[in-house]
């Protein structure tokens, strides 16, 4: 059994390089969990971490309270990350600035390269800002679109786009 639970355990982490799609050397980098508690389930290929989780790959970071990995044959394919808040950051190239998303769910879809953060979502990137109660970011089309809560609470989207400076 112990050598079974390596051997999954390092498949997972085998499949983690397909997670940073951002920077090219970010699939180069190690990978490093951390964690208070880890529980794999070999049937379903899922595996929970509990207590201040923590994934880092070059400049992806997932941080929340639990973290979910899914994972197939082909590696990681959905990370789903809850917190008060969640957290997820990546440098899309090296020309943007970091991409940091905050929310109490994150459910990250490896394969499409789509974060949808839900409750008390916000996606900082630079100085800009969008918040909402769902946020779905694209990260390979870098597209951002941030919804309203469907409630009586009436939250709205907001944005808050800063002025690009004028060349001198």
């Amino acid at each position: 059994m112990c050598n079974n639970l390596k051997a999954i355990l390092l498949t997972t982490l085998l499949g983690l390089p397909l997670l940073a799609q951002a920077l090219p050397e970010d699939r180069q980098q190690p990978i490093r969990i951390s964690a208070d508690r880890a529980t794999l389930n070999e049937r379903t290929g899922i595996t929970v971490y509990t207590g201040n989780v923590e994934i880092v790959q070059g400049t992806m970071v997932i941080r929340g309270a639990r973290v979910e990995l899914h994972r197939s044959d082909a590696g990681v394919q959905r990370i789903i990350s809850t917190g008060k808040p969640a957290q997820f950051q990546q440098q899309p190239s090296h020309d943007q600035p970091l991409t940091k998303a905050y929310g109490e769910r994150m459910d990250y879809r490896v394969n499409q390269q789509e974060v949808t953060i839900t409750r008390s979502a916000r996606v900082d990137q630079g100085q800009d800002s969008f918040t909402g109660e769902r946020i779905v970011y694209n990260m390979e089309k870098a597209i951002v679109n941030a919804f309203g809560s469907d409630s009586e609470s009436g939250q709205r989207v907001q944005m808050v786009i800063q002025p690009k400076p004028e060349d001198k």
